[in-house]
Order: structure tokens, then C-alpha cells, then sequence
């Protein structure tokens, strides 16, 4: 890993957190993450199951965590089971963890050899009642490739039908909702990642580079302050190619008086940071790009205001296409009467502004939660209004990482540069 090693008091914390939510007589069974055929004989950089390495911090794959709290046997409460060094593997790969590595990462004092699973589980499987499984529950997103723990239940409840099976996922979900003083660190250190990799695409972008280049140096600012990378599909996307949302192509040249929408986060200890900043590729914005962009700006700092506890993203969502209407009628985009007279499906403001003003973050870019949960102080989201014309070949979109705090918010990316003249300032210092 190249992150600073995290205390394992935050997984010893999130285990006993989950196993306070299991019913009596209770086994709960997770699964580390697949690793992802890519072509030939070669894999995808491995990516650890997020719920996985919330309860465990273990990032090597074919791992697994057995929870069974009411054991009458305290070395089977809690049984984390990896893979048996292998030294003809080791020598191909790299060192694969010991007992008394995954012990101290994880916290977990009985660690087994994922050799020993099957027989440990049946033992398990004779004496309790009911079994949890973790299966992704998102609202938008329904992955193709089944995860290892669906493969797994499909098995077991062959091999055990008559035990009660329950779900795991509202319990976990419910609990990386609120962020704990360790992850709070974390992500602070992926925002400042995020902060330094910026500030250098403001020294070093110019007219006629291709926007590739623009995401190699924010790459290898990443990868030098220690994040394992990007935690999404990164988006440079100069004039109009910033009016398509997810622009991953990056492979454009950057013109001479286009704006340039980036949208990037470092993950660093496999948390996340998103942000979005649109910059003149000349160092100076022309007057109706400063105008748009202050527009933008005005809409941000008013939607992060409403960030507070009590409230959900639904809610001033409504309140922040309000203000956008208003925005759009004093940029001339259309008029009061134009909005009096509309009989479209979709209002005036969505033709400029067809996106979310924000989502939650955490373990993963677009994390758990949903429009209508209630924030609550603890809770990470991002606050990320935009405007997409079209017909005049511009898109801003400006987006920070705000914590939901007992008397508000904290943006935790308010140090990095935001204001117009901020931005062409350090352009061109030169």
C-alpha cells in the first residue's frame, strides 16, 4: 500500500458497530472482491469489495470475514481468512500477508488460511440460525458481473436451505453514512492530493495541449503524494466537449479562449475526492466566460449554504434550480415570460442544468445514500452546480467535498482556488 497505515481501532469500531445490528444466533459472511479478468493472463489492478475493507482494512484479494457473535468459542466471534503464503506465488506476484500481518491490520485475532473456510463454516453453519449476506442494494446501479458474495449464497442456500437468510447491506450502508474522525482524515488527505495536482494544471496548462497531458500531470502529482491513483474516470474536457457530463474520451486539443472543464479526485487509502474546477485554457477568462462562471459560482456558494443537517439532496435540489432559473434569466439564456410560457416536459433551467447538485462520497465516489436521506452531521457530500450552453461552446462546472457538521457545514476543499481571479492569478505568475 502507499497510503500511511490507518489505526485498526476504525475496523475493530465498524465490526462492533455491525455485529450490535445482527439478530441472536446470527452469522454474517463477507467477501473480498473478485480479481477482474482484463485480456490474455492479466487482471485489472486489483480493487478491494469497499464494504470489505470497511470492516477489515484487508486489500488482498481471495479474502473473507466470518462474523458469528454469539459463538460460544471466542476465537470463532471473529475469523478473517486469507490466502496461505505460497512462495512459487510470491515469487510471480509479491508477498501475500501473514497471520500476524492481516492480525494487526485488521485488529481480528483469529486469522485462518482460506483453506480452512469450508470446514470452520459448516461447524458454524450446524448451531446458528440465521445467516447475513452482503449483496450490493444501490438504486442506480445494477452490476453484470455478479460479486463473489452472490456467487457464494447461491451455494450455500443449496448446501443450507432451511436457515434464515438476511441482508446485510442496509446495516453497512447505514453505517458508512456517517464518516468517523479517522475517515474524515483520510479524505482530507485525498482533497489535498486532489489540491496539489490542480494547482499544477494551473502551472502548466496552455493552448494547443491535448487533454490527455493534462491528465498525465494530474496522474503523477496523484501517484507522487501517495494515492493509488484516480478514484474515477477523470474528465478534461476543453470547450464544448465539456458540455457532455461524463467526457472521458480526453483526447482533444485545447484551444486558445476555450474554458477547461476538469472533473477529478485522488482516492487515497481507498477513500475518495471530487472535484471539478473549469479554468481558461489561456490563463484569462473573456468577459461572457467570467460572466457564466460567476453565475456558477453564485449558485455553488447558495448550494452549499443549504448543506445543513435536517435537510435531503431532493429537497434543495429544488431550491438550487430556483436560483439557477434566475441565473440563466439575468445571463439572457431566456426571459420571465419565456418561463411563464413554457408548456415543455422538462422546465427552462434543465435545457442548462440536467444534473444532481450533489451526491454522497466516501469509500466510493458515488457512495452510499440516496436523494432523500436525511443529512446528518458526519456525512460527506459533494455540492457540484453547472451550466452547459451549448449553442456558445461552454461548460462550467464547479464541485467541492462539504462535511455535514452539528451547526452546518465544512467544505473541506476550501483552500483550493475558486475565484475567478484567483485562478488567473496563479496562471499567470508566471
Amino acid at each position: 500500500m502507499k497510503y500511511n497505515p490507518i489505526p485498526e481501532r476504525l475496523f475493530t469500531f465498524n465490526r462492533n458497530t455491525l455485529i450490535n445490528k445482527l439478530k441472536p444466533n446470527s452469522v454474517a459472511l463477507i467477501f473480498g472482491a473478485h480479481q477482474m479478468p482484463r485480456n490474455g493472463d492479466q487482471y485489472f489492478p486489483y480493487r478491494q469489495n469497499s464494504d470489505f475493507f470497511y470492516l477489515t482494512g484487508i486489500e488482498q484479494e481471495k479474502s473473507a470475514l466470518l462474523l458469528f457473535p454469539d459463538s460460544q468459542a471466542e476465537e470463532l466471534k471473529e475469523i478473517l481468512f486469507i490466502l496461505k503464503p505460497n512462495k512459487a506465488l510470491e515469487i510471480w506476484e509479491c508477498h501475500k500477508l501473514t497471520l500476524e500481518e492481516a492480525q494487526s491490520i485488521s485488529g481480528i485475532k483469529t486469522v485462518k488460511h482460506l483453506d480452512d473456510f469450508n470446514m470452520i463454516l459448516h461447524n458454524i453453519m450446524c448451531v446458528c440460525e440465521h445467516v447475513y449476506f452482503n449483496l450490493p442494494e444501490l438504486q442506480k446501479f445494477k452490476a453484470e458481473v455478479p460479486l463473489r458474495d452472490a456467487a457464494f449464497l447461491e451455494k450455500i442456500k443449496k448446501d443450507y436451505p432451511t436457515h434464515k437468510y438476511e441482508r446485510l447491506a442496509p446495516h453497512i450502508q447505514e453505517m458508512r453514512l456517517i464518516k468517523s474522525a479517522d475517515e474524515k482524515e483520510i479524505i482530507q488527505t485525498a482533497c489535498n492530493i486532489t489540491n496539489d495536482a490542480f494547482q499544477r494544471v494551473l502551472k502548466t496548462i496552455k493552448p494547443g495541449m491535448l487533454e490527455y497531458e493534462i491528465e498525465a500531470e494530474i496522474t503523477y502529482e496523484f501517484l507522487r503524494k501517495g494515492a493509488s491513483g484516480h478514484a474515477y474516470a477523470p474528465i478534461i474536457a476543453g470547450g464544448k466537449n465539456a458540455c457532455f457530463l461524463h467526457y472521458i474520451e480526453n483526447n482533444m486539443t485545447i484551444n486558445e479562449n476555450e474554458l477547461v472543464l476538469m472533473d477529478f479526485g485522488a482516492e487515497y487509502a481507498n477513500y475518495s475526492a471530487d472535484l471539478s474546477r473549469t479554468i481558461p485554457a489561456n490563463g484569462t477568462f473573456t468577459s461572457r466566460q467570467k460572466e457564466m462562471y460567476e453565475a456558477t459560482l453564485r449558485v455553488f456558494k447558495f448550494a452549499r449554504s443549504l448543506m445543513v443537517p435536517g435537510t435531503t439532496i431532493n429537497k434543495y435540489h429544488k431550491e438550487v434550480c430556483k436560483k439557477w432559473e434566475e441565473e440563466h434569466i439575468k445571463l439572457g439564456l431566456y426571459t420571465s415570460a419565456d418561463v411563464k410560457n413554457h408548456k415543455g416536459e422538462n422546465p427552462l433551467w434543465f435545457h442548462y442544468f440536467m444534473h444532481g447538485t450533489g451526491h454522497f462520497m466516501g469509500l466510493d465516489v458515488h457512495d452510499v445514500g440516496t436523494r432523500d436521506t436525511e443529512l446528518r452531521p458526519g456525512m460527506v457530500i459533494t455540492c457540484e452546480p453547472g451550466l452547459y450552453v451549448e449553442e456558445e461552446g461552454i461548460g462550467i462546472r464547479i464541485e467541492n467535498d462539504i462535511l455535514i457538521t452539528e451547526d452546518g457545514n465544512k467544505d473541506l476543499m476550501e483552500h483550493i482556488p475558486i475565484e475567478a481571479e484567483e485562478i488567473e492569478e496563479i496562471m499567470n505568475r508566471g
